[in-house]
């Protein structure tokens, strides 16, 4: 008999709709103003078009610090400037540096006078005046010596020092306590963290410097369509900027994370710059576009967005209609592309699914 109530409560109320959870059984009223159409494939060329902005290339930027602990005596490069690999950006007067120096000349008198006890004793060992065991232990110091010396050039070097500053120091014996902070790539000066009087230490960033020859686009792709870009494909990007021109290279990341906040994966692309016309921080929309395949279509208008996810009705009877949930790419004109939860030939509704949908819930409420 509860079967039967439905139909009869229909034939008594011709406009009433009857709502069971997801399933609708509409009146002959309703059903006029409901089109249906069957699911079918189309030849459809799929195209994301993903909002992004151009962004550093991360391989080609360098944050520079000192490598001694001091106080900053010169500033010698500002934001925006071109510099090359090992130009001074700046001077750092240090007493970390010139106690290094200081102990590493003391290292090198000493090392040089074992060197002369060594001749010496290699001398008496000829004459028949020590023993070879003495000899050898001269030779050991020798050895240690040596060992601490390239040792205190090692640190020299770690504290900043060139190579051509080293030899400096062995040939004038003359301690210099101001230290240079020098480029470690060649590029544009982008960021400077640092003015005269400041006081320093290695673990400081006081300057960024960035290789603006190429640059990334970064872009965000939702979860659903993240299996449409893959690493090594060619797409294009436009930015407004620059006159929304087609600018086109190769994706060469996609990220193995989703991040939890936004639903989204990172996606990256590189670009030459040559002529720095691409500004980080533009906004760009990246558009990646795939070979026109048979695939499942759907009419925009037919989907119904709910708790979080896209739905259809497909007629289950003549008269009743089921709320499905389904996966769907992103529209492609009028369409949208069925990833899954529908065959092909089911009949859905076309249009009307709002208000057929609108009558469920009020039903349900009721």
């Amino acid at each position: 008999m509860n079967r039967c109530l439905p139909r009869l409560l229909l034939l008594l109320c011709p406009g009433l709709v009857w709502a069971d959870g997801p399933f609708v059984t509409a009146s002959e009223t309703l059903l006029q103003r409901l089109e249906l159409e069957p699911v079918r494939a189309m030849q459809i060329a799929e195209t994301l078009r993903l909002p992004g902005r151009v962004a550093l290339d991360e391989h080609r930027v360098a944050r520079i610090g000192p490598g001694v602990t001091g106080r900053v005596t010169r500033v010698l490069a500002f934001i925006g400037e071109s510099v090359k690999k090992g130009d001074a950006l700046a001077l750092i007067n240090s007493a970390e540096l010139g106690k290094a120096q200081e102990d590493y000349l003391k290292s090198r008198t000493q090392t040089n006078l074992q060197r002369l006890n060594v001749g010496r004793a290699r001398r008496l060992l000829e004459a028949g005046i020590i023993s070879e065991a003495i000899y050898r232990e001269r030779e050991s110091m020798l050895e240690e010596r040596e060992v601490e010396l390239r040792a205190g050039a090692d640190q020299l070097r770690v504290l900043g020092m060139s190579e051509s500053a080293l030899a400096r120091l062995n040939s004038s014996g003359q301690i210099h306590s101001e230290a240079p902070v020098t480029a470690t790539l060649t590029g544009t000066l982008i960021e400077r963290h640092i003015s005269i009087g400041q006081n320093t230490q290695p673990s400081d960033d006081l300057f960024t410097v960035a290789d603006l020859s190429h640059v990334w686009v970064v872009a965000e792709v939702p979860e659903q369509q993240v299996q449409q870009v893959n690493p090594g494909e060619m797409a294009e990007v436009r930015i407004p900027a620059l006159g929304d021109s087609a600018i086109h290279g190769p994706i060469i990341y996609v990220a193995s994370v989703v991040n939890a906040a936004t639903r989204t994966v990172t996606v990256r692309m590189t670009l030459d710059n040559p002529a720095g016309r691409l500004k980080p921080e533009m906004l760009a929309t990246l558009v990646i576009t795939h070979p026109p395949q048979q695939s499942l279509v759907v009419p925009v208008r037919a989907v119904i967005r709910q708790d979080e996810r896209d739905h259809v009705f497909v007629r289950r009877e003549p008269q009743r209609f089921e709320l499905i949930p389904v996966t769907l790419g992103a529209s492609q004109g009028d369409y949208r592309v069925v990833m899954a939860g529908l065959d092909e030939g089911e009949v859905i509704v076309a249009e009307g699914a709002f208000h057929l949908n609108n009558e469920r819930i009020r039903r349900e409420l009721e």
